[in-house]
């Protein structure tokens, strides 16, 4: 059994709590992990008798409040450097971010220093959720549907503005939001506790009614690109929901999440998009598989797909297979421990 000591946040400005909650439900039977969030309290820890240890350092970009204090600069740096001549290496932590974003935004504090990023993937939002909802009772009923799209846009991006411009024409009977066009749900179906929906805070919420009342979900993710494939809460609400969905995210998105044990549409509509690396192309499939899904008989399609949408609920909530998850993020730290 290979013993790793994690301080969680060297100089406590990020929620250390949720990444020690990640870290807690890994299953590696060779790998036990002590974590705390005290960079003051190592004095009592035998860290000589850890095989590794690590050191995260929380960077954001809302981190830019303390850009201007001196005094914080000062400190980091000299924690960093007796953390690193004890042994310690570093990871730069922001799970709530895509490495696409991490590369390309400036991220605080600002210290150069040798460390592994740690971004979102496909296992933070997957835990995030998971922790946030495992054992809560939902009302969804796929009964009658009075709506066609379900298709909620935040943030404006490039590859968000382009598929809205392509299919905004199919959503005459949907329920949609664009905060750049400042379209928003109607208020009965924001979240009751809710006046109007926030610009942050409830992201990761659930309200049953949209999906209630709607036959399809249009994830519009937060990147589109062919590196990498980034989930976030925009695709496991569908999945707890049990709604059928369609998504605008990156390359080969749909066949990572079959890799990791779910099942999506493609005998019941058009996923192929999911195979089109060329981003303007990938939008046109998709507009094209939403305008189809319209001339469809939803009913037959949610008879038919009952199991495969209770099977991708029930994989969501399978804590084995979201370890499995952990694991794989987990271990590229390890290797970059022992890199040589």
């Amino acid at each position: 059994m290979q013993r790793n000591f994690i301080l969680t946040d060297v100089m406590k400005t990020g929620n250390h709590q949720d990444l020690e909650g990640f870290i807690a439900m890994h299953s590696m039977s060779d790998q036990n992990f002590h974590t705390t969030g005290e960079y003051y309290t190592l004095h009592n820890y035998d860290l000589d008798s850890f095989d590794r240890r690590f050191a995260i350092i929380d960077v954001r970009y809302d981190n830019q409040r303390i850009t201007g204090n001196k005094e914080f600069h000062v400190e980091l740096k000299k924690r960093c450097d007796l953390l690193r001549s004890q042994g310690f290496v570093f990871i730069k932590s922001t799970p709530w971010e895509s490495l696409y974003n991490i590369n390309n935004t400036i991220l605080y504090p600002e210290i150069e220093i040798e460390h592994i990023k740690w971004s979102g993937g496909v296992s933070w939002f997957w835990f995030y959720m998971y922790n946030k909802h495992a054992g809560k009772s939902f009302n969804f009923n796929h009964d009658t549907k009075q709506f066609d799209f379900l298709y909620l846009n935040k943030l404006t991006r490039g590859h968000r503005k382009h598929l809205f411009d392509l299919v905004v024409p199919m959503l005459t009977n949907s329920l949609y939001s664009n905060w750049d066009e400042k379209i928003k749900l109607p208020l009965e179906y924001e979240l009751p506790w809710a006046q109007d929906y926030p610009f942050r805070g409830m992201d990761q919420d659930i309200y049953e009614r949209p999906y209630n009342d709607t036959k399809y979900s249009l994830v519009s993710e937060t990147n589109d690109t062919n590196d990498e494939v980034f989930m976030t809460e925009k695709i496991w609400k569908p999945i707890i929901a049990q709604h059928v969905f369609v998504v605008h995210g990156n390359y080969l998105y749909l066949q990572k999440l079959r890799e990791m044990g779910f099942k999506t549409f493609g005998s019941y509509l058009d996923e192929s998009y999911d195979l089109e690396k060329d981003k303007q192309e990938r939008s046109q499939i998709i507009a094209r598989t939403c305008r189809g899904l319209l001339h469809k008989n939803w009913q037959d399609i949610y008879l038919q797909t009952k199991a495969l949408r209770q099977h991708n609920h029930d994989t969501f909530f399978n804590r084995e297979k979201l370890s499995f998850q952990i694991n794989k993020t987990l271990k590229l730290f390890l290797e970059f421990a022992d890199r040589g």
